[in-house]
C-alpha cells in the first residue's frame, strides 16, 4: 500500500508547487491587453492591403494605441475613420488629403512605337526582361496587366495597351505602385485634375521617334503657368500640386498633349481656334498693309510721272 501513497503524495505536492509557480509567473508575465486596439481594429476597414505601412489591420490598431502611428494612417478608410479612431484614442484626426494613383504614361498602342510584338507575356515583370519591354520607348507602360492582377479594389483596367485606374474606385493602398517594373505609377492629390502623362527622361528628338504623345522638356508650360507650378527637370515637365490650381493653359499649350485634364479637348480646341484666328488677323494684317504699301507705290508713281510730263 505504502508503494502506491508515497508516489501519488509526491506528485500532488509538486502539482501544487507547480500550480503556485504557474500562477505567480502569470501575475508576473501578464501581458496586459488595451481596450482599444480591439475598438480601432473594429474601426478600421479591414482590407489588410498593408498600405499604411504595417503588417494589416491588426498590426496599424497596435501601432495606433502605442503612439507609433498617426490616427488617420489608414489611407483606404478615408477622413470618416481618421474621425473614428481619433474619438476611441480622444485625439483630434486632422484633415487628411484623399489621394488616388496615376499611370504616368498615354503611350496606346495608336500613340508609342512597338520594338517587337508580345504574345501570351501577361506580366510586366517577365517582359520587362525581354529587352526593357517591347516599347521603343523605354518608359512607356507595358500593358502587361501585373497592376491590374494585384489591385484589390477592381480599380485598373489595361485600355489599348496602358493601364488605366478608375480614380473613384482607387483607395491609394500602392499595391499597384510597388510592383510596377517600370515605376510609371504615383500617387497625386484627389483634386488634382493636372496630369503630366508621360514620364520619359529622354531628349525631345528621340521622343517624337518613340511616342507621338511624349513630353519632350520643351518647357512651354513652365514659360505659361501662371502660378510658377511647373518646372523641367530632366526633359521631364513636373507639377508643383501645392501651387497648381487646375487653370487648364499647360494642358491647352503642351504641343505634345501629354499634360492632360478631364476638359483637356475643350481646353484645346479653344487654343486651337484662338491661334487660328490671330493667324487669321495677322494674315489680314499683313494683306492690308501690302495693300496700302501697292496703292501708296501707285500713287507716288502717278504723282511722279504727272510732274514729269508738266515739266
Amino acid at each position: 500500500m505504502d508503494t502506491y501513497i508515497y508516489p501519488v503524495l509526491v506528485l500532488g505536492l509538486l502539482g501544487g508547487l507547480f500550480a503556485v509557480l504557474l500562477q505567480i509567473a502569470s501575475k508576473v508575465f501578464e501581458v496586459k491587453l488595451d481596450e482599444r486596439v480591439a475598438a480601432v481594429l473594429d474601426a478600421l476597414p479591414g482590407a489588410n492591403c498593408g498600405a499604411c505601412g504595417f503588417p494589416g489591420c491588426e498590426g496599424l490598431a497596435n501601432a495606433i494605441v502605442g503612439g507609433d502611428a498617426a490616427v488617420n494612417q489608414c489611407p483606404i478608410g478615408g477622413q470618416a475613420v481618421a474621425d473614428n479612431i481619433a474619438d476611441i484614442m480622444g485625439v483630434n484626426a486632422g484633415e487628411m488629403v484623399k489621394e488616388v494613383a496615376v499611370v504616368l504614361c498615354n503611350g496606346t498602342c495608336e500613340h508609342a512605337k512597338d520594338k517587337y510584338e508580345t504574345r501570351e507575356i501577361l506580366d510586366c515583370r517577365l517582359m520587362v526582361d525581354l529587352a526593357d519591354g517591347q516599347k521603343t520607348c523605354s518608359y512607356g507602360c507595358l500593358g502587361g496587366g501585373t497592376c491590374e492582377k494585384v489591385c484589390d479594389f477592381d480599380a485598373i483596367r489595361i485600355i489599348d495597351g496602358i493601364a488605366v485606374i478608375d480614380e473613384e474606385k482607387c483607395t491609394a493602398c500602392k499595391k499597384c505602385i510597388s510592383v510596377c517594373p517600370k515605376n510609371l505609377i504615383e500617387l497625386v492629390p484627389y483634386s488634382a485634375d493636372t496630369i503630366v502623362k508621360c514620364y520619359s527622361n529622354d531628349k525631345a528628338k528621340d521622343v517624337r521617334v518613340n511616342c507621338s504623345v511624349g513630353c519632350t522638356g520643351c518647357g512651354i508650360c513652365e514659360k505659361n503657368c501662371p502660378e510658377g507650378a511647373i518646372t523641367i527637370d530632366n526633359f521631364l515637365a513636373k507639377i508643383d500640386y501645392d501651387k497648381c490650381t487646375n487653370c487648364g493653359v499647360c494642358v491647352a499649350k503642351c504641343p505634345s498633349a501629354s499634360i492632360h485634364s478631364p476638359d483637356m479637348e475643350e481646353l484645346r480646341a479653344k487654343e486651337e481656334a484662338e491661334k487660328a484666328a490671330k493667324k487669321k488677323a495677322a494674315l489680314e494684317k499683313a494683306k492690308a498693309a501690302k495693300e496700302a504699301k501697292a496703292k501708296a507705290e501707285a500713287e507716288a508713281s502717278a504723282k511722279a510721272e504727272t510732274e514729269k510730263t508738266e515739266a
